[in-house]
Formats: C-alpha cells, structure tokens, sequence
C-alpha cells in the first residue's frame, strides 16, 4: 500500500508513504548515520520534502527537530536505540567520519580511519541481523581516493598515493568486501559540493569577502564541484533507482582548475582581483591559523562522472558560474 500526499490548489493533503516488503507493512524511513553536518542535513531536509521520514543517527542527544527525528549511537557498537530504525527502513545512507578538516597527527589519522571503518561494519552487521532489511546502503565515499592528479578521472582511474588514498581504498574494500543478501550497495565517491550556508564553499566565500580570493598555490590543481541539488539528486537516484549499484564519482561535468574556480567566485560576489597565496603562505596558515592538513588545499583531482552519464542522470548544473549565482 502507498498513500501519497500533495499540497495544491490551496489543499492540504497528508503525505504518507507504506509499503509492503516480504509480507511486513514499512513506512518509507531513510536513516542518515552520522547525518548531523552539513550534507547530511542538506540530504535530510530533501528526503522530508520528498515525503519521506528521515532519521539521523548522531553521537549527540536523541531529539525530535524540524521534522526530523535524532538518535544518539556512537558508531561503534550495536545498540537497541539505533538498531531499530533499521529494521524496516527504506533505505541507509551513511556520513560517519571525522572530519578531514583537521591535522593529520597520529591520533586524528587513526580516528579519521576508525571511524569510518567502524561504521561501516556496524552498520553492515545492523543489516544482516534484520528480519526486515532495507533495500539500498548508500555510503558517502571521497574522489580523494585518486590523489593528486590533473589527469582526467572516471571510475577505473588509476588510484594515487598518501594517506588520504589509503582511508579511502580501506573504506571501499571495508562496505564491498562482502554483499547484503537482500540490500544494494552504492558507494557515491563525494566531489566538491557547492551549498548554502556551510561546507566546502564557506571557507572560499570568506577569503574574497576580504579581498584574499586570490588563486591558491600553483591554482593548476582541479576542483571536481557539483551543486548541492545534483548530489541530493544522486542520493535519491541510488535510493530509488534499482539499477544503481557500486561505485560512482559523484561529481559535476565541468571540473575547473582552483584558478578558474577562485576568479568566477570574485566575479559572482562582486570582488576584484586578489593577491594569489603561494604554497609556503598556504601552508604556514594551514598550520598555524586553520589548524588543517594544507593538502587540502594544494592538492586536487580532475573527475568526471563516467557511470552516472551512462545512467541517464540530468544535471541540473553544469556552469560553474550559474552554480555559484544560484547559492550565493
């Protein structure tokens, strides 16, 4: 049974989904582990709208919020709280992961590994022991898995080498090593994603608000971007559409150069030319300021989205410049 709602012509009408799996009545839950920043939220809003309920598993306290209901779990470990929106749902996507946004010291280089090993086995063994399991994983993966590059990449691209290469291929092997009996596996490796107030764009955005929007070390390094409403799109595409299953780049069509990317930015917000930053001066304020890897910054990758082409996906952006007016 599907019950479908819809607001029009000044009428109110509930939505609310149910449908049958295996002989057990399911509500049309989307569980979003470690949902709480910002493309999890993004991602939870978007379902809501969808006429979907959207769960977020967060380290944080259990809450009702906006519409959208929080249990606490720590990633680690079975627990009855958690365990429970899964027995039934629609559909898993997982974000769990510290943050890369830090120092690569020993300690944030086992947590950065940890916890996104961590969540994938028990998220896994959450699915196996369900008697109603849910019918797709979607797991937020990272292009960072090819390294430093120019070359062009799609999804057999060569991988590349360092840290942040190896949490990646780790985590790939970790949520393919073995299949869900009754549950597809996706695994969506995450570009630059361009939203409203917060993640990758914020930082960018603040630096030419003060006029040091200026090309950031050689600026020959890529950035694959894709606008927010295209990867919210890929989530419910790897939901909803039966054919996705394995790896895909999740990115936009038209990878630019930091460049390229920092003099379109100043051109949308109005900004004239600033002063580049050299690598020495991106490093030093890495360290000492932003308390981050500099990589993050000097280094890129030039991706593609080979598969999602091939599956017909329609991009909503495709210019970087409408893309920036668009959120800015």
């Amino acid at each position: 049974m599907v019950i479908k709602g819809i607001l029009t012509a000044g009428k109110f009408v509930i939505l609310f989904h149910r449908e049958h799996k295996g002989g057990k009545e399911m509500s049309k839950r989307i569980v979003l582990a470690g949902g709480s920043g910002f493309l999890g939220q993004a991602l939870a809003d978007h379902v809501k709208k969808r006429g979907y309920t959207a769960v977020i598993l967060t380290r944080g306290s259990s809450a009702e919020k906006n519409g959208i209901t929080y249990v606490h779990w720590d990633g680690r470990t079975l627990e009855d709280s958690w365990v429970r929106e899964i027995e039934g749902s629609y559909a898993i996507v997982n974000f769990t992961g510290k943050s890369v946004n830090c120092l690569y010291t020993k300690k944030n280089r086992e947590e950065i590994l940890a916890s996104r090993l961590d969540s994938v086995r028990i998220l896994k063994e959450a699915v196996r022991e369900s008697s109603a399991p849910p019918q797709v994983f979607v797991q937020a993966g990272s292009l960072a898995v090819f390294g430093d590059t120019t070359d062009v990449c799609d999804e057999d691209a060569a991988h590349g080498d360092g840290f942040s290469v190896s949490v990646c291929q780790q985590w790939e092997e970790a949520f393919f090593n073995d299949t869900l009996p009754k549950t597809r596996q996706v695994m969506l490796r995450i570009g630059f994603a361009l939203g409203k107030d917060g993640g990758a764009l914020g930082p960018l955005q603040m630096l030419a608000r003060y006029g040091l929007g200026g090309t950031i070390g050689s600026g020959r390094q890529y950035i694959s971007w894709l606008h927010m409403d295209d990867l919210n799109a890929m989530f419910m595409a790897s939901i909803e559409n039966e054919n996705y299953e394995g790896i895909y780049n999740a990115t936009g069509t038209a990878p630019v150069t930091n460049k390229e990317f920092m003099r379109v930015l100043r051109k949308v917000m109005n900004k004239s030319w600033a002063p580049p930053a050299p690598a020495p001066l991106v490093k030093l304020g890495a360290y000492t300021i932003m308390r981050a890897d500099p990589s993050l910054a000097l280094t890129g990758r030039n991706c593609i989205p080979k598969k999602l082409l091939e599956h017909g996906f329609n991009f909503k952006f495709t210019n970087l410049e409408a893309a920036l007016r668009d959120i800015i």
